[in-house]
Protein backbone atom coordinates (compact mmCIF):
# COMPACT_ATOMS: atom_id res chain seq x y z
CA UNK A 1 0.00 0.00 0.00
CA UNK A 2 1.52 3.34 -1.28
CA UNK A 3 1.67 5.96 1.77
CA UNK A 4 2.62 9.51 0.60
CA UNK A 5 2.37 12.20 3.24
CA UNK A 6 3.86 12.74 6.80
CA UNK A 7 1.98 14.52 9.41
CA UNK A 8 2.60 17.98 8.37
CA UNK A 9 1.55 17.29 4.62
CA UNK A 10 5.03 16.94 3.82
CA UNK A 11 5.98 14.34 0.45
CA UNK A 12 7.18 11.54 2.53
CA UNK A 13 6.64 8.68 0.15
CA UNK A 14 6.99 5.04 1.33
CA UNK A 15 5.07 1.44 0.90
CA UNK A 16 3.69 -0.89 3.24
CA UNK A 17 4.06 -4.58 3.05
CA UNK A 18 1.88 -7.11 5.03
CA UNK A 19 2.77 -9.89 4.30
CA UNK A 20 1.49 -13.86 6.06
CA UNK A 21 3.50 -15.46 8.39
CA UNK A 22 4.17 -18.18 6.24
CA UNK A 23 3.58 -19.88 2.71
CA UNK A 24 2.87 -22.58 0.47
CA UNK A 25 5.74 -25.27 0.01
CA UNK A 26 6.15 -25.37 -3.94
CA UNK A 27 6.62 -28.99 -3.62
CA UNK A 28 3.75 -30.52 -1.14
CA UNK A 29 2.01 -27.76 -1.10
CA UNK A 30 1.50 -27.50 2.73
CA UNK A 31 1.08 -24.67 5.30
CA UNK A 32 5.05 -23.82 6.66
CA UNK A 33 4.70 -21.09 9.39
CA UNK A 34 7.07 -18.95 10.44
CA UNK A 35 8.99 -18.40 13.05
CA UNK A 36 6.75 -16.75 15.91
CA UNK A 37 7.50 -12.64 16.31
CA UNK A 38 10.22 -12.94 13.43
CA UNK A 39 10.32 -13.21 9.76
CA UNK A 40 13.72 -11.40 8.11
CA UNK A 41 16.63 -9.74 9.57
CA UNK A 42 15.99 -6.13 8.99
CA UNK A 43 19.74 -5.50 8.05
CA UNK A 44 19.91 -7.99 5.32
CA UNK A 45 16.82 -7.07 4.33
CA UNK A 46 17.58 -2.95 3.86
CA UNK A 47 20.65 -3.62 1.25
CA UNK A 48 17.98 -6.41 -0.46
CA UNK A 49 15.75 -3.88 -1.19
CA UNK A 50 17.73 -1.19 -1.91
CA UNK A 51 19.23 -3.30 -4.87
CA UNK A 52 15.61 -4.84 -5.84
CA UNK A 53 14.26 -1.40 -6.09
CA UNK A 54 17.43 -0.15 -8.40
CA UNK A 55 17.13 -2.79 -10.46
CA UNK A 56 13.59 -2.11 -10.68
CA UNK A 57 14.16 1.29 -11.85
CA UNK A 58 16.71 0.57 -14.37
CA UNK A 59 14.39 -2.14 -16.09
CA UNK A 60 11.97 0.54 -16.50
CA UNK A 61 14.61 3.49 -18.11
CA UNK A 62 14.09 5.61 -14.58
CA UNK A 63 17.12 5.12 -13.40
CA UNK A 64 19.19 8.26 -15.11
CA UNK A 65 16.09 10.41 -13.31
CA UNK A 66 17.09 9.54 -10.17
CA UNK A 67 19.98 10.65 -8.01
CA UNK A 68 23.03 8.66 -7.79
CA UNK A 69 23.55 9.50 -4.25
CA UNK A 70 19.97 7.65 -3.40
CA UNK A 71 21.99 4.35 -3.88
CA UNK A 72 24.82 5.27 -1.65
CA UNK A 73 22.39 6.07 1.42
CA UNK A 74 21.22 3.03 4.10
CA UNK A 75 17.35 2.89 3.90
CA UNK A 76 15.03 2.54 6.31
CA UNK A 77 13.45 -1.14 5.44
CA UNK A 78 11.68 -1.90 9.08
CA UNK A 79 10.22 -5.43 9.26
CA UNK A 80 8.25 -6.53 12.71
CA UNK A 81 5.22 -8.64 13.83
CA UNK A 82 2.19 -7.00 14.21
CA UNK A 83 0.57 -9.82 16.59
CA UNK A 84 -2.98 -9.70 15.96
CA UNK A 85 -3.85 -9.08 11.82
CA UNK A 86 -6.41 -6.84 13.04
CA UNK A 87 -4.32 -4.08 14.62
CA UNK A 88 -2.34 -3.96 11.23
CA UNK A 89 -6.01 -3.28 8.65
CA UNK A 90 -6.86 -1.08 11.95
CA UNK A 91 -3.72 0.91 11.29
CA UNK A 92 -3.56 0.75 7.05
CA UNK A 93 -6.99 1.17 6.94
CA UNK A 94 -6.46 5.35 7.95
CA UNK A 95 -4.15 5.54 4.67
CA UNK A 96 -6.71 3.46 2.41
CA UNK A 97 -10.08 5.37 2.43
CA UNK A 98 -8.93 8.73 3.68
CA UNK A 99 -6.69 11.40 2.39
CA UNK A 100 -3.60 13.53 3.56
CA UNK A 101 -5.52 15.56 6.02
CA UNK A 102 -9.04 15.67 7.36
CA UNK A 103 -11.52 18.35 7.85
CA UNK A 104 -11.50 18.20 11.59
CA UNK A 105 -7.40 18.34 11.55
CA UNK A 106 -8.21 22.33 9.94
CA UNK A 107 -8.77 24.78 12.85
CA UNK A 108 -8.93 28.00 10.44
CA UNK A 109 -8.39 28.62 6.98
CA UNK A 110 -9.00 32.47 5.42
CA UNK A 111 -7.07 34.53 2.87
CA UNK A 112 -4.02 34.86 4.86
CA UNK A 113 -3.18 31.49 6.27
CA UNK A 114 -4.11 27.61 6.69
CA UNK A 115 -3.63 26.14 10.32
CA UNK A 116 -3.91 23.17 11.35
CA UNK A 117 -3.15 20.56 14.37
CA UNK A 118 -1.09 17.36 14.06
CA UNK A 119 1.00 15.79 16.26
CA UNK A 120 4.74 14.78 15.89
CA UNK A 121 5.88 10.59 16.19
CA UNK A 122 5.86 8.92 19.50
CA UNK A 123 4.14 11.41 21.53
CA UNK A 124 0.97 12.62 21.68
CA UNK A 125 0.82 16.46 22.34
CA UNK A 126 -1.12 18.40 19.75
CA UNK A 127 0.50 21.03 17.98
CA UNK A 128 -0.08 23.19 15.27
CA UNK A 129 1.17 24.56 11.92
CA UNK A 130 0.25 27.66 9.97
CA UNK A 131 0.90 27.73 5.86
CA UNK A 132 -0.12 30.31 3.35
CA UNK A 133 -3.22 29.31 1.56
CA UNK A 134 -1.04 28.50 -1.67
CA UNK A 135 1.87 26.63 0.19
CA UNK A 136 -1.31 24.51 1.98
CA UNK A 137 -2.55 23.60 -1.51
CA UNK A 138 0.73 22.91 -2.82
CA UNK A 139 1.57 20.52 0.17
CA UNK A 140 -2.11 18.39 -0.36
CA UNK A 141 -2.22 18.55 -4.44
CA UNK A 142 1.15 16.30 -3.87
CA UNK A 143 -0.51 13.03 -2.67
CA UNK A 144 -3.52 13.05 -4.87
CA UNK A 145 -2.95 10.45 -7.06
CA UNK A 146 -2.82 10.41 -10.88
CA UNK A 147 -6.27 8.86 -12.73
CA UNK A 148 -5.86 5.26 -12.77
CA UNK A 149 -3.03 5.11 -10.21
CA UNK A 150 -3.89 1.68 -7.62
CA UNK A 151 -3.01 2.56 -4.04
CA UNK A 152 -3.26 -1.05 -3.07
CA UNK A 153 -1.90 -3.94 -4.85
CA UNK A 154 -2.68 -7.70 -4.19
CA UNK A 155 0.17 -10.54 -4.47
CA UNK A 156 -0.03 -14.43 -4.13
CA UNK A 157 -2.45 -15.76 -2.42
CA UNK A 158 -4.09 -12.36 -1.96
CA UNK A 159 -4.43 -11.84 -5.63
CA UNK A 160 -7.28 -11.68 -8.20
CA UNK A 161 -5.41 -13.88 -10.42
CA UNK A 162 -4.05 -16.38 -8.14
CA UNK A 163 -5.33 -19.94 -8.86
CA UNK A 164 -5.91 -21.18 -5.33
CA UNK A 165 -9.06 -19.99 -3.66
CA UNK A 166 -8.99 -18.38 0.02
CA UNK A 167 -10.94 -20.60 1.13
CA UNK A 168 -8.51 -23.53 -0.10
CA UNK A 169 -5.72 -21.33 1.42
CA UNK A 170 -7.41 -21.31 4.69
CA UNK A 171 -8.37 -24.97 4.72
CA UNK A 172 -5.01 -25.47 4.25
CA UNK A 173 -3.58 -23.62 7.06
CA UNK A 174 -6.39 -25.04 9.34
CA UNK A 175 -4.73 -28.71 8.03
CA UNK A 176 -1.45 -27.52 8.77
CA UNK A 177 -2.37 -26.00 11.91
CA UNK A 178 -3.95 -29.32 13.10
CA UNK A 179 -7.62 -27.74 13.72
CA UNK A 180 -6.67 -26.09 16.62
CA UNK A 181 -9.62 -24.59 18.07
CA UNK A 182 -8.98 -22.90 21.72
CA UNK A 183 -11.41 -23.02 24.58
CA UNK A 184 -12.88 -19.40 23.89
CA UNK A 185 -13.37 -20.28 20.34
CA UNK A 186 -15.84 -23.66 21.56
CA UNK A 187 -17.59 -21.72 23.65
CA UNK A 188 -18.32 -18.85 21.02
CA UNK A 189 -18.87 -21.46 18.15
CA UNK A 190 -21.61 -23.09 20.90
CA UNK A 191 -23.43 -20.16 21.50
CA UNK A 192 -23.18 -19.29 18.14
CA UNK A 193 -24.66 -22.43 16.58
CA UNK A 194 -26.25 -24.35 19.47
CA UNK A 195 -27.24 -27.93 18.79
CA UNK A 196 -30.36 -27.68 17.11
CA UNK A 197 -33.74 -29.61 18.80
CA UNK A 198 -35.65 -31.79 17.14
CA UNK A 199 -39.28 -30.51 15.81
CA UNK A 200 -42.35 -30.41 18.03
CA UNK A 201 -45.66 -30.96 17.08
CA UNK A 202 -47.36 -27.50 17.27
CA UNK A 203 -50.54 -29.11 17.59
CA UNK A 204 -50.13 -31.44 21.41
CA UNK A 205 -46.49 -30.36 21.76
CA UNK A 206 -44.92 -33.96 21.56
CA UNK A 207 -41.64 -34.88 19.40
CA UNK A 208 -42.36 -34.98 15.65
CA UNK A 209 -40.53 -38.55 14.29
CA UNK A 210 -39.27 -38.56 10.55
CA UNK A 211 -41.34 -41.26 8.42
CA UNK A 212 -40.00 -40.86 4.97
CA UNK A 213 -38.86 -38.79 2.69
CA UNK A 214 -40.76 -37.49 -0.36
CA UNK A 215 -38.71 -36.68 -3.63
CA UNK A 216 -40.01 -34.61 -6.42
CA UNK A 217 -40.79 -36.73 -9.21
CA UNK A 218 -38.78 -35.59 -12.13
CA UNK A 219 -40.59 -34.47 -15.62
CA UNK A 220 -41.60 -37.44 -17.81
CA UNK A 221 -41.10 -40.15 -15.30
CA UNK A 222 -43.11 -42.63 -14.05
CA UNK A 223 -41.21 -43.73 -11.29
CA UNK A 224 -42.48 -42.01 -8.45
CA UNK A 225 -46.18 -42.03 -10.06
CA UNK A 226 -47.20 -44.82 -7.30
CA UNK A 227 -47.38 -43.75 -3.65
CA UNK A 228 -44.61 -46.11 -1.42
CA UNK A 229 -45.93 -47.25 1.40
CA UNK A 230 -43.40 -47.34 4.64
CA UNK A 231 -44.39 -50.10 7.64
CA UNK A 232 -47.51 -50.58 5.66
CA UNK A 233 -49.01 -47.44 5.73
CA UNK A 234 -48.73 -44.84 2.22
CA UNK A 235 -46.20 -41.80 2.56
CA UNK A 236 -48.47 -38.63 2.24
CA UNK A 237 -47.20 -35.26 2.42
CA UNK A 238 -48.03 -34.21 5.86
CA UNK A 239 -46.10 -35.16 8.89
CA UNK A 240 -46.91 -37.77 11.36
CA UNK A 241 -47.19 -37.07 15.07
CA UNK A 242 -45.06 -39.18 17.06
CA UNK A 243 -46.78 -38.50 20.42
CA UNK A 244 -50.36 -40.22 19.08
Amino acid sequence: MLHTWGRQLQYHPHIHYVIPGGGFHRADGRWHAANRGFFLPVRALSPIFRAKFRDAMDAAGLLAEIDPAVWTVDWNVNCQSVGDAQASLEYLSRYVFKVAISEGRILRADDTEVVFRYRKVNSQRERTMALPPAEFIRRFLQHVLPTGFMKVRYFGFLSPSCSMSIKEVKARIELARGFAVSAAEAADNQSEHPTPRRPICPHCGGRLRCCGVLLPRPLGSRDLSRPREIGGKPVGASAGCGSG
